[in-house]
């Protein structure tokens, strides 16, 4: 498998156990994100999501690979890695990402957009876990939040469609979605080289029958997966 089919991570700084380290880098990568259309076609869609074994001392995360248009799962993996940073809201990157990436080395096709079980741009520093994983292996990315972060926004309607913008002071960080009528809304946000209209039309592309994508779901079930550690 040629090189340029695989999953390319960046060196774009060290990974620390020290969260002002963590808060300082953040800053700096915020620098580097865009914000802009997905550019290319998307033949193979990707996502992620990590759990934890062992009393929370190990995180497990999964890749789930899908061929698209045709939503058909194609590959999965995950990847094991002790836990080195404490848990602090805002910083959850520093404590998942090292073994997401682990996980989305072991694919055999480089995703062409990945589905993130978090936030994107809607973060304090604008540098949520899919913003942070977009700019790492540079590819565009969409963060999935199941709860608010941060920011203000108005109640969306209760039918599947509706959502509001959701705001930080006069910048828009993200929308808030309603993906199944009369269920609560999602947080979804561009993490890297997708906008706000694509992140929105890319998760209702994706949802099935359920709240979540059907990726994230996919994803967040093999990550939780208390039985033996498989080989993929």
């Amino acid at each position: 498998m040629s090189k340029t089919n695989t999953v390319r991570i960046e060196s774009l700084h060290d990974w620390t156990d020290d969260p002002a380290q963590a808060v300082a880098i953040q800053k700096r990568l915020r620098e580097a994100l865009r914000i802009a259309p997905l550019v290319g076609e998307v033949r193979y869609l990707a996502a992620v999501d990590t759990g934890f074994t062992d009393g929370g001392s190990t995180a497990r995360a999964a890749v789930v690979l899908y061929r698209w248009p045709e939503l058909e799962p194609i590959e999965q993996h995950v990847a094991f890695a002790p836990v080195r940073f404490p848990y602090v809201p805002g910083l959850l990157s520093f404590r998942e990402l090292p073994v997401v990436l682990d996980a989305l080395a072991c694919l055999s096709l480089k995703p062409d957009l990945i589905l993130c079980d978090g936030q994107g741009i809607a973060h304090p520093r604008r540098l949520g876990i899919a913003t942070h994983l977009g700019l790492v292996v540079d590819i565009p990315t969409i963060g999935v939040g199941k709860s608010r972060l941060t920011g203000r926004h108005q109640e969306p309607g209760p039918e599947k469609g509706a959502w509001e913008p959701l705001w930080d002071g006069d910048e828009r960080i993200g929308t808030v979605l309603r993906t199944r009528t009369g269920v609560k809304p999602l947080y979804i946000s561009p993490g890297h080289r997708v906008d706000h209209q694509q992140a929105v039309d890319w998760t209702l592309a994706t949802i099935g029958r359920y709240r979540l994508p059907e990726p994230i779901r996919a994803a967040d079930r093999l990550a939780s997966n208390r039985g033996r550690k498989p080989n993929t």
